[in-house]
């Protein structure tokens, strides 16, 4: 039975909320050894930012210290952080969550360790923080503030112990990765894939995005297409001004209820927003007016009800379209799916499933399919270590001009299919 880690092994320290706290913790680190494990909260689902609330870091020999961005708010102090460890690993758990706050704050780790990719290519089951920890630590982590909002202040003491838990054995656990990758293999795997974390880009603004809102296949027509995005752009600018989550301002259901009845009033517009709405100072009166301003748009003006599809056709449209692309996608994704097996491995993370797209969609050539492989994967972002697990994987599957038969039912899914007695 892993053993519960209530609070952390040298004791909760001090929230910093001024430069000489700050100093006085980037002295400490100094003095210490080894990477630097760093953890972020943010107050995803609360503010429209994704800017951290609280930093947590520890060092062995350099203590556990938590600091609060929003007080020490100086960026020539954070810089200073990041120039005092530029030749240090930094571990992050999940990195690709905290890495655009830390950034944000000055900190651009050069050499990182992301103890939750780890576990995945290492071939761990589990790889959350908290199970990852009992798996390999024998550690049981209180969890039970995972979903508070971090912008809130002061910051309750129980907050603090359970942010403060998340750093404290993360040194540890990165060692108890990094000696399971070593163990199976995979160590330069890993290494790899941290590395192309830090170099990828910040991910591209979405094409719009008002298209994402929940409970958009109830709408049948343009101009409701186009009330929804004028009250989504306008939710979304004011959402923005005053840092609230947007869905907070008023949810998805109130938006398409509102582009779907179209309310001839402004009480009963305002009706809407405030049954789901935890404002209390949103401009309906301006809404209602680009409703109405919506309303007498020209039929040219309106959004398309579906845009036209950028890069490949969706997978259920390729065996019309593209029936050879289909035939070698249905067995590439077979061969796929075994060496991941083979490899104790998530199929996502030996390859991405677009990089397979890609691949498969065009004609490979007669010829050296090997080096025509290694080269698509490559250009398509693969890591060399995948290419050197794939390639000769996929030579058979791009010439394949039938489609893999659909997998026989399983006995439970025929008990399940049976009609009742």
């Amino acid at each position: 039975m892993p053993e519960p880690l209530l609070t952390p092994r040298s004791g909760l320290p001090e929230l910093i909320v001024d430069e000489v706290g700050f100093l006085a913790a980037l002295s400490a680190l100094k003095a210490g050894h080894g990477p630097i494990a760093v953890d972020a909260e943010r107050a995803s689902g609360y503010r429209y930012s994704q800017r951290a609330y609280l930093i947590q870091l520890f060092r062995r020999d350099g203590g556990l210290h938590l600091i609060d961005p929003i007080a020490v708010s100086d960026p020539l102090l954070w810089r200073e952080m990041d120039r005092a460890f530029k030749d240090c690993e930094w571990i992050i758990h999940a990195s690709t969550q905290d890495l655009p706050c830390l950034r944000e704050l000055g900190i651009n780790p050069e050499l990182l360790f992301d103890t939750e990719l780890g576990g995945r290519i290492a071939g761990c089951e589990r790889v959350g923080l908290g199970p990852l920890c009992e798996s390999l630590l024998d550690i049981q982590l209180a969890k039970e503030h995972s979903a508070v909002d971090w912008s809130i202040r002061p910051l309750q003491e129980s907050w603090l112990n359970y942010a403060a838990l998340d750093v404290d054995v993360l040194v540890d656990l990165r060692d108890a990765v990094e000696t399971l990758l070593t163990e199976r293999g995979k160590i330069t795997w890993a290494t790899e894939d941290f590395a192309q974390i830090l170099k990828n880009p910040p991910n591209p603004p979405r094409v719009d995005p008002w298209r994402r809102t929940s409970g958009m296949h109830k709408v049948r027509d343009r101009m409701t297409l186009a009330i929804i995005k004028a009250l989504w752009t306008a939710r979304d600018d004011f959402a923005r001004e005053i840092d609230l989550a947007p869905g907070r301002v008023f949810n998805d259901e109130a938006l398409v209820e509102l582009a779907t009845k179209r309310p001839a009033v402004i009480d009963e517009f305002t009706k809407i927003i405030k049954r789901r709405s935890r404002v209390t100072n949103a401009p309906t009166t301006e809404w209602f007016a680009l409703m109405k301003q919506t309303l007498e748009l020209p039929e040219t003006e309106l959004p398309l009800l579906r845009t036209p599809s950028i890069g490949l056709p969706p997978i259920k449209l390729w065996k019309e379209r593209n029936p050879l692309g289909n035939a070698r996608l249905s067995h590439a994704r077979a061969a796929v799916a075994q060496r991941a097996a083979e490899l104790d491995l998530p199929v996502e993370n030996l390859i991405s499933p677009e990089v397979i797209r890609q691949l498969v969609w065009k004609n490979p050539p007669e010829s050296e399919v090997e080096q025509y492989i290694e080269r698509l994967l490559l250009e398509n972002g693969a890591r060399s270590w995948q290419v050197e697990q794939l390639a000769t994987v996929l030579i058979q599957p791009l010439g394949a001009t039938e489609p893999l038969p659909p997998p026989p039912p399983t006995p439970e899914n025929t008990e399940e299919a049976q009609p009742p007695e």
